[in-house]
């Protein structure tokens, strides 16, 4: 083998590793995302509260957040989006603002 072909063979074999620890931290990331707590309304009760408290009739996005709420974005009736955080624990709605 050549020299050059060796340092080609070396590159390769590199890069193919850094794609793999890549993709390793990747799913990783997701296997982090934020999660609902213990004791937290589901999100179908988080979507059923934003609806009938808060006038929303459509909800585009909805997440659990580390720092203990649910938060989202939905059209109410007028047609405006709008941005929502619930409490986690309790269900109250703690914000409700145009996006």
């Amino acid at each position: 083998m050549t020299t050059i072909h060796k340092w080609s063979e070396k590159m390769i074999k590199n890069t193919i590793a850094a794609l793999i620890a890549t993709a390793g931290l990747l799913s990783a990331g997701a296997a982090l995302a934020d999660r609902p707590g213990a004791g937290w309304v589901t999100i179908e009760k988080a979507i059923e509260i934003v609806k009938t408290k808060a006038g929303y009739v459509e909800v585009y996005e909805i997440e659990a957040d580390n720092d203990g709420y649910w938060k989202g974005e939905g059209r109410k009736a007028d047609g405006v989006v709008y941005e929502f955080r619930i409490d986690g624990a309790s269900g109250n709605v703690l914000r409700d603002q145009k996006d």
